[in-house]
């Protein structure tokens, strides 16, 4: 018997749909959207869906309306786009209640205006592509950061503080609070994440959360719907393994497993997954 249509159904579909794409044609927003659903599923997604088509004219009309940042300085775009979040749209970084799940959200992210780094900046990149200006996700140690990409340069900003530019005296600073004081800046910490890796942090978030509040099958079905984006996640398939067997799930934690072997047939790590395989399989006997 086929599962009935529901608004779960209709997310994980799309959720599913978004997975065969190539990784520049997910709609980063509108992929948010769909593991929003699955979280709060009594929320008025569509109220969502409008806003965010909303903060897009809006961006298309400011970028319209700025000859420099349109012609590619990154400060000017950056400007721009901060004024459309932070001053049209009101949001801020949740400074007073940081680790709320519903700030990584987007349903409640929107209705709160409030939300963590990672969240924000999704809006950020969104705002971004309707203005038709290129960004992206930046995977700083311990805080989301983004790329507002210039016609000869970038700007990189932290949408957490509405949307601040980040020079290198900076950036330091910010690594070593969040890396300790013998952390410095080396090369590759800058480097561009894609959509998929953006949207699995948000939703690795939500994951921890639940994992922490003793919630382990909320944490797996998170990770489940995380798999129906990135099919090919390894460490998801092993993470979703370790889980099914703490909820001795021994059939669904083999499948993963060996999912994940599938995909890293060799190395230590895999190694390991042997030797769990072959346990579980006598528990099995």
């Amino acid at each position: 018997m086929s599962e009935p249509f529901t608004g779960a159904a209709e997310a994980r579909a799309a959720l599913d749909a978004a997975g065969k794409l190539p990784d520049p044609e997910l709609d980063i927003a509108g992929v948010a959207l769909q593991f929003a659903r699955l979280d709060a599923p009594e929320a008025d997604w569509l109220a969502t869906r409008r806003h965010l088509s909303d903060l897009a004219r809006e961006a298309v009309a400011a970028a319209a309306a700025d000859p420099e940042a349109d012609g590619g300085d990154p400060q000017a775009r950056r400007a721009v786009l901060a004024r459309v979040i932070h001053g049209w749209g009101g949001y801020a970084g949740d400074t007073e209640s940081y680790d709320a799940p519903e700030n990584a959200n987007l349903i409640r992210v929107v209705e709160r205006r409030r939300g963590l780094p990672v969240a924000l900046g999704i809006l950020w990149l969104h705002a971004a592509e309707a203005a038709g200006w290129g960004a992206h996700g930046i995977d700083f140690p311990g805080h989301f950061l983004l790329g507002i990409e210039g016609a000869r340069s970038q700007s990189v900003i932290d949408p957490f503080s509405g949307g601040t530019a980040l020079a290198a005296p900076e950036l330091r600073a910010l690594l070593k609070r969040v890396s300790g004081g013998r952390a410095e800046l080396r090369p590759g910490l800058l480097a561009p994440m894609d959509r998929r890796s953006v949207l699995l942090r948000l939703q690795t978030n939500i994951r921890l959360r639940r994992m922490s509040g003793g919630d382990l099958a909320g944490a797996l079905t998170c990770t489940e719907d995380m798999l129906r984006l990135a099919p090919d996640a390894s460490g998801l398939w092993r993470e979703a393994g370790i889980m099914n067997q703490r909820l001795d799930r021994i059939g669904a934690a083999l499948n993963c497993l060996n999912r994940f072997l599938e995909l890293v047939p060799s190395g230590a790590t895999a190694e390991q997954v042997r030797e769990l395989i072959e346990e579980l399989r006598q528990r099995l006997n």
